[in-house]
C-alpha cells in the first residue's frame, strides 16, 4: 500500500499514523504541487494529498483513505463503534480538518513553507492567526478534554490524531500553546506526540521540516 504525499502535511501525517495504529504497512512516496507518480496523478485528479494506491485501487482525501483502512482491519477501531463516541470522533476529525487546519495553515505556510516555494510570505496573516484565532482553539480543547486526557472513549482515537495534526504544524513555528494558560491542552498534545506511531512519523518528517523552519 502506497501513500502519495508530503510527510509534514497534517492530512498525510494523519493517514500515516492511522495506518500504523491499524497495523497496516505503507510506503510513502513524495507527491504534491502537481508532481508525483502516475498513480498519484490518476488517483488525485484535483491534486489533493494524500492519495492512496492499493494495487489498482486509487483514492484521494485523508478521510476517505482512513475509512477504507479502518474497514480493512476491524477490531480495536480508531473510529469507535459506540454511537455517541463515533459521532464525537467524526466531529473532532471535522474540527481538525476544517476548523483548525485553515488557521494553522496561515501560520505554518507563511512562516515555513512559503520561502521554500520562493513565494512571498504574509507574516502579518500568520501573526494575526497566532494571536487572534488559535487561542480560541486552545480554549475549546481545554474545556472539552476529559480527565482521561483523550478526547473520546478514554483512549487514543482518530479524534486525538485528527485534532492534533494541524496543531503539531503550528507548534513547529509557534510557542503559542502555553502550558500555563492551557495546561490540559498542552499535556494532551504532548501525550499525542509521545504515542509511538506519532513519534515515529514526526522523526521521519523532521529532515523535511527542519530546513523550512531554520532561520
Amino acid at each position: 500500500m502506497i501513500i502519495h504525499g508530503a510527510r509534514p502535511s497534517p492530512f498525510v501525517r494523519k493517514v500515516i499514523v492511522f495506518a500504523a495504529e491499524k497495523g497496516i504497512a505503507v510506503e510513502v512516496q513524495a507527491a504534491g504541487f502537481g508532481r508525483g507518480a502516475d498513480a498519484y496523478l490518476k488517483g488525485s485528479p484535483f491534486g489533493k494529498i494524500p492519495a492512496l494506491e492499493d494495487g489498482d485501487f486509487l483514492l484521494c482525501d485523508s478521510t476517505a483513505i482512513i475509512t477504507y483502512m479502518d474497514a480493512l482491519r476491524p477490531g480495536e477501531e480508531m473510529i469507535p463503534a459506540e454511537p455517541k463516541a463515533r459521532a464525537r470522533t467524526i466531529w473532532y476529525e471535522e474540527f481538525g480538518d476544517t476548523v483548525v487546519q485553515p488557521i494553522g495553515q496561515k501560520i505554518f505556510f507563511n512562516r515555513a513553507v512559503a520561502k521554500r516555494l520562493k513565494r512571498e510570505p504574509d507574516l502579518a496573516a500568520a501573526d494575526q492567526a497566532e494571536a487572534g484565532e488559535m487561542p480560541a482553539i486552545y480554549d475549546y480543547l481545554e474545556g472539552v478534554l476529559p480527565e482521561s486526557g483523550w478526547l473520546v472513549a478514554d483512549r487514543f482515537t482518530l479524534a486525538d490524531l485528527a485534532a492534533a495534526c494541524p496543531i503539531i504544524n503550528v507548534g513547529y513555528v509557534s510557542d503559542g500553546l502555553s502550558a500555563d494558560r492551557w495546561p490540559r491542552a498542552a499535556a494532551w498534545l504532548d501525550r499525542v506526540k509521545a504515542r509511538p506511531s506519532v513519534a515515529e512519523a514526526l522523526a521521519l518528517e523532521a529532515p523535511m521540516v527542519q530546513p523550512m523552519i531554520e532561520k
